[in-house]
């Protein structure tokens, strides 16, 4: 009885996972999960963590409200993983009081832009195999970028060959506007498939009309071969 009383007086929020380490920097809580093989993000992170290290790991998703929990985070560290897919609720619930999300060194191509513009945080995006795209020109005008990175957010594939290879900054300072490129397309998509429908009300128009002057050939035809007295 005195085992399991001892075990409903400990607070949840002084549990720690059992694959990482929990300590304290200055009476902040901080849990360290670096290099511990780790493929998803931890359940019991203590609820009290401000300073939270997944980095060298080999997760491959932040979910919706991965850390909606943990209302006291500071700092996120997930650089040197293997992330490709972050959902646009990610990191809702620590948009408030986040100052620091490292994303550098990862696998992502793209990213939701409501899942960073919500932040205050400044964000680390560098060595990433990015797509140059609207969304991420957003991102990068908009969003908190810790500077010393920015010249390391590069472009893996873009809507041109030219922009391959290339910094982002240096793309957009050269006069690019992704966003207009992707309306472009879509006008040019838009246009298409209207021709493509104003196509097929022409071919059905003239097909109508054709059958009904066949059908008054035809018709006239018969009467024309009736004996005149019927006719």
């Amino acid at each position: 009885q005195a085992f399991f009383c001892l075990l409903l007086c400990i607070p949840w929020g002084s549990s720690c996972p059992p694959s990482c380490q929990c300590t304290e920097r200055a009476g902040a809580k901080a849990v360290l999960c670096s290099s511990r093989h780790l493929e998803e993000i931890p359940k019991d992170i203590p609820r009290d963590v401000v300073f939270l290290k997944l980095d060298a790991n080999s997760i491959t998703r932040i979910p919706s409200n991965a850390f909606r929990h943990l209302s006291h985070l500071e700092e996120i560290d997930l650089s040197r993983n293997a992330i490709e897919k972050i959902d646009r609720a990610a990191f809702k619930g620590v948009a408030a009081g986040l100052r620091s999300l490292d994303l550098s060194s990862n696998r992502i191509r793209s990213i939701p832009k409501e899942a960073l513009l919500a932040l205050n945080a400044k964000l680390r995006l560098a060595n990433n195999p990015w797509h140059c795209e609207c969304a991420l020109q957003e991102v990068l005008w908009e969003a908190r970028l810790d500077l010393d990175t920015i010249q390391d957010i590069t472009c893996h594939t873009a809507p041109r060959e030219e922009y391959v290879g290339k910094p982002l900054l240096q793309v957009l300072d050269a006069g690019v506007n992704l966003c207009s490129v992707r309306q472009r397309t879509m006008d040019v998509a838009m246009f298409i498939t209207m021709f493509g429908w104003f196509a097929m009300v022409i071919v059905y128009v003239i097909c109508y009309v054709r059958h009904n002057r066949e059908d008054s050939c035809r018709h006239r035809d018969y009467l024309r071969s009736l004996p005149s007295a019927q006719a």
